[in-house]
């Protein structure tokens, strides 16, 4: 527990140090100094659960599923923060913010890693959405960090959007709860997952189906699932380079899980009933809309960061689509999709924010012959864009090469839609990519410093997760995939 609590306790303490810190020119090496202690306890709980098999107490739960997320998250988030150090000074001298708004970015840069955190280690369903929504107000401020108009604009449908979805999620708990009070005589305990999870098949399969709804509706907004989706693009464009990294790479992650965790409770209440697969068949068709409308949405951008964001949805429909599909493959193949989307968006959102730098403008049409002007920035989105399409070598070819087999083995008819969809997502980021990366450079456009061992080290790990998946990976997936699906794939 100690390990846990270092997690938690870290963010928290760095945010409310941060919101006070005056020295700027050390805030940002603060802001990595706190990442990293919470990456290295987040590595011994790690090792505590691989070794133990479970940690909980205090209404916290630590296994196998939500473990790896907690690496992923503090490991993004280390990674994040020392791109954010150069980049956010860059911000600070164009006069684009202030010393209070470089204070806000640290400090609710901090308190969203809190949150998040809090999301994947509660047992309890109540906190999972208190901490959810306090992710919400902790992006709303990043996203209106530059207080452009736009900027502005953005953060307020992001605030209305998600402030709906997750009543909506709200409702959904309560339902939640109210079915659990027939099972479970202790109030305290009827909003613990654990409890509610050994005595799933006792929950009442009418309100859990209810229930349900308001859930994938509520969270499927944070998810970015269509139509819930119009929040995820402008927060993306407005807000500030590394946010898109971390919300990219983190909170749609942490989105996804609450929806299974949720799922694995109503896959347990109606397994007896004639609709036993109810939960994964919704999820499987908001995945699939979700999926197909973001490939054709890609082909429609004119802004870089909102052309990725749509990438960041069309993969997290493939992924809702995976967990509703259910299964072992099909978990363990949107499990590794989950890990190497996380590494290959943040790294483009990296790149994205230099290539931005060296243009002056976050306009497609201005952004032209990057391999000329910074050859390291053209090359890394080349391969970037390259990893996230889904080519081998790169681990995302592998988790969507398992996710197809997946579908071909259980639902075959959808296989040709999925396939569809690659291919027009493929077309519509390489139509793009062309002129970014080889047309002829404006005049006028220089090189920036720039700072790429972010990159490096996440497109290193996609391919070396493409190439070999380490054994202590492929255990600690199928652990999980066991825990999700009550069946092992290896």
């Amino acid at each position: 527990m100690n390990a846990l609590l270092i997690v938690l306790l870290a963010p928290l303490a760095g945010a409310v140090v941060l919101a006070l810190f005056r020295p700027l020119r050390w805030a940002g090496w603060l802001n990595v100094g706190v990442s990293a202690v919470s990456f290295a306890a987040a590595m011994m709980l790690a090792w505590t659960v691989a070794t133990v098999g479970e940690v909980a107490g205090f209404t916290f739960r630590i296994d196998a599923f939500n473990v790896y997320l907690v690496a992923l998250n503090t490991f993004v988030g280390l990674t994040t923060s020392i791109f954010s150090r150069p980049y956010m000074r860059h911000v600070c001298g164009t006069g684009k913010i202030g010393n209070r708004g470089m204070r806000i970015y640290h400090s609710m840069y901090q308190t969203f890693m809190f949150t998040m955190l809090l999301s994947l280690t509660t047992d309890n369903l109540g906190v999972l959405w208190v901490a959810v929504e306090g992710a919400t107000l902790a992006t709303v401020l990043l996203v209106s960090l530059y207080r452009t108009p736009e900027a502005v604009e953005a953060a307020w449908k992001y605030f209305i959007l998600c402030g709906v979805g997750i009543a909506l999620a709200l409702f959904g708990t309560v339902l939640t709860y109210f079915a659990a009070q027939q099972v479970i005589s202790d109030p305290e305990t009827g909003l613990l997952w654990s409890a509610l999870y050994q005595r799933s098949g006792e929950l009442d399969a009418v309100v859990m189906r209810l229930a349900f709804v308001f859930l994938l509706v509520g969270y499927g907004t944070k998810v970015g699932l269509v139509p819930m989706h119009q929040w995820l693009p402008d927060a993306h464009s407005e807000g500030p380079t590394p946010m898109s990294a971390v919300l990219s790479g983190l909170l749609l992650n942490v989105a996804l899980y609450a929806l299974i965790r949720l799922k694995m409770l109503v896959d347990g209440s109606l397994a007896g009933t004639a609709t036993p697969h109810l939960a994964g068949q919704l999820m499987m068709g908001f995945g699939l809309v979700t999926f197909m409308t973001a490939s054709l949405f890609l082909h429609r951008q004119r802004d870089i960061k909102r052309m990725f964001s749509y990438s960041s949805i069309e993969h997290m429909g493939l992924m809702t689509f995976g967990f509703g599909l259910g299964g072992p493959l099909a978990t363990f193949g949107a499990l590794l999709h989950m890990l190497v989307h996380s590494f290959t968006k943040s790294a483009i959102f990296v790149i994205v924010g230099h290539a931005a730098h060296i243009a002056g403008t976050q306009s497609i049409d201005h952004i032209r012959g990057l391999i000329r002007t910074q050859p390291a920035v053209g090359w890394s989105l080349l391969i970037g864009v390259v990893a996230i399409a889904g080519f081998p070598p790169f681990g995302v070819f592998t988790s969507e090469f398992l996710l197809l087999t997946a579908t071909m083995q259980a639902q075959p008819w959808f296989t040709l839609p999925l396939v569809t969809g690659l291919v027009i997502a493929f077309a519509g980021l390489f139509r793009h990519l062309q002129p970014m990366v080889y047309g002829a450079a404006p005049p006028g456009q220089r090189p920036v410093a720039a700072n790429m061992l972010p990159v490096l080290t996440h497109l290193g790990l996609v391919l070396w997760l493409g190439l070999s998946i380490p054994p202590f990976l492929t255990s600690w997936l199928d652990r999980a995939t066991e825990l999700i699906t009550g069946t092992h794939l290896l």
